[in-house]
């Protein structure tokens, strides 16, 4: 008899659990402890490469998260990290080496952007930006020394989404290691590894823990990659504290629910704004005017919790309409149960030259908004009043 394959979301709640072991603790116990005592100095040995030597490690607690995550993605091992940062730069720094190179979507997160454009040089790492979906030129700046792929999907701010066939394929063709920051996406919407992406990052921050109360990233792989990056992480000290990852533990277990409402809730913020008159433009995967519509629909369960649009104005009307709301919270980061609205020029692409934003899409009149699971008709009426905000251009009398 085949062996049943538990679904996501009941992987989001028991991924990690010992479903035979009886007489155990229901919950995640939290081992807040930086040490663990051992009997002789052969055991010390042995415990090295464990979760109860020493928590830079690696915890007990560390280890049901990662866990979690794995089964979630559909990877061998996964490792978390104190930031969504921290996980993106410990594991470039662990995979690549003076002399490398790397092609990169243009459509990043600012931070990201900045790590690959000013600090990895630094480290004698070169960069190559492309088009997100214009492969070819992912094919033109692969060089004989390019080593890792850098994908984002769905993007941020603007939600472009990625073909996972064509980038698999394309980093498989030229024996590249291909990397997706999924966060955006989220492991019930989507699932890189069944494309044949090798690594698969979170800012598990925003989704996978829910609740806007903790710092955290993580990255899903290999065996034979997780452990170069555990080797890495173990010399920088970008552990997770053993709270945190219970708490991240306590937020995967409703990921599923959360998720299913805030794709409810987007798809219809999103055809809200289509059809309001002070809105030019509305970025949202699974509405049938985005770009990449059909990819979307072929490769994700739902369209996301993020939104983005422009306003029919300035970037002093974008303002007042962000300023002018309240039940989307002013405020950065994303992926939480609240809603909240941010301007990316402001937040998080701030610290990208504004010449490479244009390039980008990121303008100084688009909004984001995440969106949380409040009432989607409570949500709609906040648009809709802090739209008002948009000035009303001034009719031209002739004669």
């Amino acid at each position: 008899m085949k062996r049943h394959t538990h679904h996501s979301e009941t992987k989001a709640v028991r991924g990690a659990a010992n479903l035979d072991r009886k007489n155990g603790p229901l919950a995640t116990p939290i081992f807040q402890t930086s040490t663990f005592e051992v009997t002789d100095n052969d055991e010390q040995l042995r415990a090295t490469h464990t979760d109860q030597f020493y928590t830079r490690y690696g915890n007990p607690t560390n280890t049901v998260a990662e866990n979690t995550i794995a089964e979630l993605e559909g990877m061998d091992a996964a490792l978390t990290f104190a930031s969504g940062m921290g996980a993106i730069t410990t594991t470039i720094m662990a995979l690549l080496k003076s002399g490398d190179h790397i092609v990169a979507q243009r459509d990043i997160y600012g931070g990201v952007n900045k790590f690959l454009s000013q600090w990895l040089p630094k480290m004698g790492i070169e960069t190559t930006f492309v088009d997100t979906t214009e492969y070819e030129q992912h094919v033109r700046a692969i060089r004989p020394n390019t080593k890792l792929l850098y994908l984002e999907s769905p993007t941020n701010p603007t939600l472009r989404v990625v073909d996972f066939k064509k980038v698999a394929a394309l980093a498989k063709q030229h024996k590249l290691l291909s990397m997706i920051d999924a966060t955006f996406g989220t492991p019930i919407n989507q699932h890189p590894a069944e494309f044949g992406i090798d690594l698969v990052m979170h800012s598990g921050t925003k989704y996978l823990s829910g609740h806007t109360d903790l710092i955290c990233g993580a990255v899903a792989g290999r065996h034979e990659l997780i452990k170069r990056i555990w080797e890495t992480r173990t010399t920088l000290g970008n552990c997770m504290d053993p709270h945190a990852s219970w708490m991240l533990v306590r937020g995967l277990k409703t990921l599923a629910v959360r998720v299913a409402r805030q794709n409810e809730n987007a798809q219809r913020v999103a055809e809200f704004l289509v059809e309001h008159a002070k809105v030019r433009k509305v970025h949202y995967p699974f509405l049938k005017s985005h770009p990449q519509y059909a990819v979307a629909r072929e490769q994700m369960a739902g369209g996301g919790g993020m939104v983005s649009f422009e306003v029919e104005g300035t970037g002093e009307d974008a303002r007042r309409v962000s300023e002018a709301m309240r039940l989307f919270t002013l405020a950065p980061s994303l992926g939480g149960v609240e809603s909240l609205v941010s301007i990316p020029v402001l937040t998080s692409h701030a610290m990208i030259p504004a010449e490479e934003r244009a390039r980008m899409g990121v303008t100084e009149h688009l909004l984001r908004l995440s969106v949380g699971i409040e009432n989607a008709d409570d949500l709609i009426s906040d648009l809709d009043h802090a739209l008002e905000a948009v000035a009303t251009p001034q009719t031209v009398q002739v004669g």
